[in-house]
């Protein structure tokens, strides 16, 4: 199995920035891409930023040039870098992790809430 533990997220004005860290253990190696996606109530859950293994990344629209992803594979941790955040960005952010060997399974963490005022 595949444990997925987050950090950061909170309370931001708009314009400010928050960093957001996932850490997987259990057994890792089972696991290529690591991301993020967001939840709004109500709405299903998208895709923010996600990274493969070898460095492959994509990012949604909503977010290009305003997040960076980035990972340690030693770590086994996905970091997510917000900058310039808006108010539509705020969510329930969880981190996901894609298998290898289960076609589309992932593994997520607990969510974590990122809230921006305006």
């Amino acid at each position: 199995q595949v444990q997925l533990v987050e950090s950061g997220g909170g309370l931001v004005q708009a314009g400010g920035s928050l960093r957001l860290s996932c850490a997987a253990s259990g057994s890792t190696y089972l696991i290529n891409v690591m991301g993020w996606y967001r939840q709004v109530s109500g709405n299903q859950r998208e895709l923010v930023a996600s990274m493969s293994r070898g460095g492959t990344i994509n990012y949604a629209d909503s977010v290009k040039d305003r997040f960076t992803i980035s990972r340690d594979n030693a770590k086994n941790t996905v970091y997510l870098q917000m900058n310039s955040l808006k108010p539509e960005d705020t969510a329930v952010y969880y981190c996901g992790a894609r298998r290898i060997d289960i076609s589309n399974y992932f593994h997520w963490g607990q969510g974590t809430q990122v809230t921006v005022s305006s």
